[in-house]
């Protein structure tokens, strides 16, 4: 039985990671190319805010209640993007310190392979 719940969950998330549009643009922003976009893609929680807030109000006047659902969406998908801004910065100070180490590296090795060769 844990087998197969696990099975789904498995399949579940990399069904969500693969087609779900905040997923794919949350994966293009974990790139080397991307990570300079993770702040200005926080700015994408405040649609997701309004939209619950939105779902809110229609679930008070009366509407149905699955909107609660999509309010949990909504939330889940703003969590996710003020999350990324701040994991984002660090991400790109990590890439560029090892970018940085690698550079002095090569820099080093040229160097001594000069003074071998003189």
């Amino acid at each position: 039985m844990i087998r197969q719940l696990w099975t789904l969950s498995v399949h579940t998330r990399a069904f969500l990671r693969r087609y779900m549009p905040t997923n794919i643009l949350l994966d293009a922003i974990r790139t080397r190319r991307g990570l300079k976009w993770g702040v200005p893609a926080m700015l994408l929680a405040v649609p997701y805010l309004l939209a619950a807030s939105t779902f809110t109000t229609l679930i008070a006047d009366g509407g149905p209640g699955w909107l609660n659902l999509l309010v949990l969406l909504c939330l889940w998908n703003t969590m996710k993007f003020v999350i990324m801004g701040p994991v984002s910065l660090i991400l790109l100070a990590r890439v560029r310190v090892r970018e940085a180490v690698v550079a002095r590296a090569e820099r080093r090795t040229r160097t001594e392979s000069a003074e071998l060769a003189d």
